[in-house]
């Protein structure tokens, strides 16, 4: 086949695999227009022609928008940068589609309501940068304008909740429901009392910090105290609580009075709001991260305890 071979639109469809009706709409478009007519005035098409129709199709079936495929056969944009383009807006289109096809599942295994679907789709389908900003501003209005304990703080700035490409139902169940608490007014004012209380230890002296080995003991202690079924008003607990009490007074540097025990009572009562630990419970399960075992039985039987052995 040489150079100079030319073929009716007939013949070109079949060449291409394209068909006559979708080769004149390239034709009176401009995108592939016939090398010549014939003296009838019938559409002929040369080699090079098939050609462009034949990159237009395989564009076109790859999802490649038109304005794209001029482009490309204008030679104004590269394939590889349309290509490349292309791509990343396939990635983004089936990002979406997999979270969507997720909050379809989590609605159909809750049974959700309208209005708890429609709160769903609008709080799943928010960006990264939105969720960020989400959280972000439930962080300032916390801890906004107060000195509280900047251990802590750093570490609620940094956990953000990092939805995957690929969530599973119950990620995004975790993801509404953390939305919807850092929102909640009751639980801002709750979490804003607990950043005032920080700020006002730390002006009365305290830099310790976070305390994960203290409640590390705590934990251990109290664990085996629920296990062996002892009550916290019980003369089994007082030596519980007199040991954990004085491991409190060394590592903030007081004395192991009654004041110690009042000041453990008011600091368990501060930081013990459920949703607190149910916050990074949620976002262990949205980034995928072990959720830690609960800590409010724990602090509960030490908070009775206290109460009972000073009473």
């Amino acid at each position: 086949m040489d150079g100079d071979t030319l073929y009716s639109i007939g013949e070109t469809a079949e060449r291409t695999g394209l068909s006559v009706k979708t080769i004149r709409f390239y034709s009176d478009s401009g995108v592939v227009p016939p090398s010549t007519h014939s003296p009838a005035g019938y559409r002929l098409y040369d080699t090079d022609a098939l050609a462009r129709l034949q990159l237009v199709r395989t564009l076109r079936d790859l999802g490649v928008d038109l304005a794209a495929v001029r482009q490309v056969l204008e030679r104004t944009r590269s394939l590889p940068e349309v290509a490349a383009s292309h791509a990343a807006a396939i990635e983004l289109q089936i990002r979406t589609l997999r979270l969507r096809r997720t909050v379809l599942r989590a609605i159909a295994e809750r049974g959700s309501t309208p209005e708890e679907m429609e709160l769903m789709h609008k709080l799943a389908t928010l960006s990264d940068t939105e969720r960020r900003r989400l959280i972000s501003d439930f962080v300032e209005d916390t801890f906004g304008g107060v000195d509280a304990n900047p251990a802590f703080v750093d570490l609620i700035r940094s956990a953000m909740p990092q939805l995957p490409d690929d969530p599973e139902p119950a990620q995004v169940e975790a993801w509404v429901e953390l939305a919807e608490l850092a929102q909640d007014a009751d639980f801002r004012s709750a979490v804003r009392r607990m950043a005032e209380y920080q700020a006002a230890q730390r002006a009365e002296g305290d830099t310790t910090g976070l305390h994960h080995e203290l409640t590390d003991v705590v934990r251990d202690r109290v664990e085996h105290a629920l296990a062996s079924d002892i009550a916290p008003d019980s003369a089994e607990a007082k030596p519980i609580v007199d040991e954990l009490a004085a491991r409190y007074a060394v590592t903030f540097d007081r004395p192991d009075d009654a004041a110690l025990r009042h000041w453990l009572r008011t600091r368990l009562e501060v930081a013990g709001d459920v949703r607190t630990e149910r916050y990074w419970h949620l976002l262990a399960v949205i980034n995928g991260w072990p959720v830690p075992p609960s800590l409010a039985p724990v602090f509960a039987w030490f908070g009775a305890a206290l109460e009972a052995t000073s009473a």
